[in-house]
């Protein structure tokens, strides 16, 4: 994939310097990132280690009834690697506290792999009655007003909160010691809207906001990030069985080269020709970086409002 290619080299000296001018520009006394066990943190983590020394960096890992339990333990292991300070924080009491485990009753299942299976046949099956060209998630995203499914409105609810917890309690934590927070979403996360508003996407930088997956794989490798880290399957964590390429509907190496062409103005059905796509594939992300406009974009106010609906008419 020539059109994604990175010099990782220049782009680690880049981004490092970025992380260490944004840390004295706000007047921190160093860093924080979540650690999740996955891909993006641990390229955050890394390069901030790299900019501001170990010791200024903070791995907040933030654990629930839910998540993978390898999530925790890939986390401890990078953080011990990377010799940066270390602190996990279970958010199961307050989700239970706030009747969140209530609303999709997974934990009347005994094992984690009925779990898993359970959410990988509801997304499946709810896929089916949407129709060709839409999925679970391309449809949530404007909301669901006109979406029928049994637990819609719940599961949508029961995933979003669990991401904006763990910003909030990394703020908590990051204000605790005047901390910087980092955040780890990628480019193609935040195009087509794989991210929860007011939650992951939230931070005070965004070190990889620039960086398409596919990209950041690259700078991973190139950073020493651990196999077992780059061998796993991007997952948001928030619901057992749920993958990023299965939520998507499309595997990350397709999607980038995708988005890379629609951001350069090419027309989708030459882009599905390039790429040996069928056009509806092309349509259906052309679909998803509409959608989730709104999600990018600061609160609408009155006269914006007002402006919009001048335009429409």
């Amino acid at each position: 994939m020539a059109e994604l290619h990175l010099d990782p080299g220049t782009l680690t000296e880049n981004l490092t310097a970025f992380i260490g001018r944004a840390v004295e520009a706000f007047r921190r006394a160093g860093a924080i990132v979540g650690l999740s066990g996955g891909i993006d943190s641990a390229v955050v983590a890394a390069l901030a280690a790299r900019a501001l020394g170990p010791q200024r960096v903070l791995g907040l890992i933030m654990p629930e009834r839910d998540s993978e339990p390898r999530s925790r333990r890939d986390a401890l292991r990078l953080a011990r690697s990377l010799g940066i300070r270390c602190r996990v924080v279970n958010l199961t009491p307050p989700l239970v506290l706030l009747g969140v485990h209530r609303q999709v009753p997974l934990w009347v299942l005994p094992t984690r792999r009925l779990r898993e299976k359970a959410v990988r046949r509801y997304y499946a099956r709810y896929a089916e009655t949407l129709g060709q060209g839409e999925t679970p998630f391309s449809a949530v995203i404007l909301g669901t007003r006109g979406l029928e499914g049994p637990w819609l409105d719940q599961s949508v609810a029961y995933h979003r909160v669990k991401a904006r917890l763990r910003m909030t309690v990394l703020y908590y934590h990051a204000e605790l010691e005047n901390l910087l927070v980092l955040g780890t979403c990628n480019r193609t996360e935040l195009a087509v809207g794989f991210f929860v508003k007011h939650g992951d996407a939230s931070a005070d930088v965004a070190p990889l906001a620039g960086l398409y997956k596919t990209q950041v794989r690259r700078l991973a490798a190139h950073l020493g990030i651990p196999v077992e880290i780059l061998s796993r399957p991007p997952s948001p964590d928030l619901l057992p069985g749920l993958t990023d390429e299965f939520a998507i509907g499309m595997e990350y190496a397709t999607l980038d080269r995708v988005l890379w062409r629609l951001e350069r103005g090419e027309d989708p059905d030459s882009i599905a020709t390039a790429l040996g796509l069928d056009p509806a594939q092309v349509r259906y992300v052309q679909e998803l970086t509409c959608r989730s406009a709104h999600m990018r974009a600061p609160a609408i106010t009155p006269p914006q409002m007002h402006r919009d609906v001048e335009v429409r008419e």
